[in-house]
């Protein structure tokens, strides 16, 4: 009876992550790749202030070696990249910046010791150095 009860619920029910990894909405014009939901994309990661931001930018400016500036909540990167980089981009932010690498969770904030930023999770307590930022 317990086989059939798992089998009727939804399947977003069965779901043990709370944590969605966000989409970056992303298009071409020009020569230009244009990233809409940056602001989405923030608030999703727990990433809301003006560092976060422009550390953001400046990783997506490092990992594809081009310009990128922050114009009306979106990103600008001086080239063609599709959506499937830039999303492959994003999630190795999250999973380099704000995924707790002990628990894997994304309750962690950038803290500042003794002129170190350093990510805490407030999940599991765990401190781990961040490099880059």
């Amino acid at each position: 009876m317990l086989d059939r009860l798992y089998l009727s619920l939804p399947k977003e029910a069965l779901n043990k992550e709370r944590f969605e990894m966000p989409k970056a909405e992303s298009f071409i014009q020009g020569t230009k790749t244009i990233i809409k939901n940056f602001s989405a994309i923030l608030k999703a990661i727990n990433r809301d202030d003006e560092q976060s931001k422009r550390h953001l930018v400046k990783f997506f400016a490092r990992e594809t070696a081009t310009a990128a500036n922050i114009e009306e909540n979106k990103i600008i990167l001086g080239g063609k990249f599709s959506d499937f980089q830039v999303n492959d981009l994003l999630k190795s932010y999250i999973t380099q910046f704000v995924l707790c690498p002990v628990c894997k969770k994304p309750d962690s904030h950038v803290i500042e010791k003794l002129g170190v930023k350093i990510l805490k999770c407030e999940a599991c307590g765990a401190i781990s150095s961040i490099k880059g930022l």
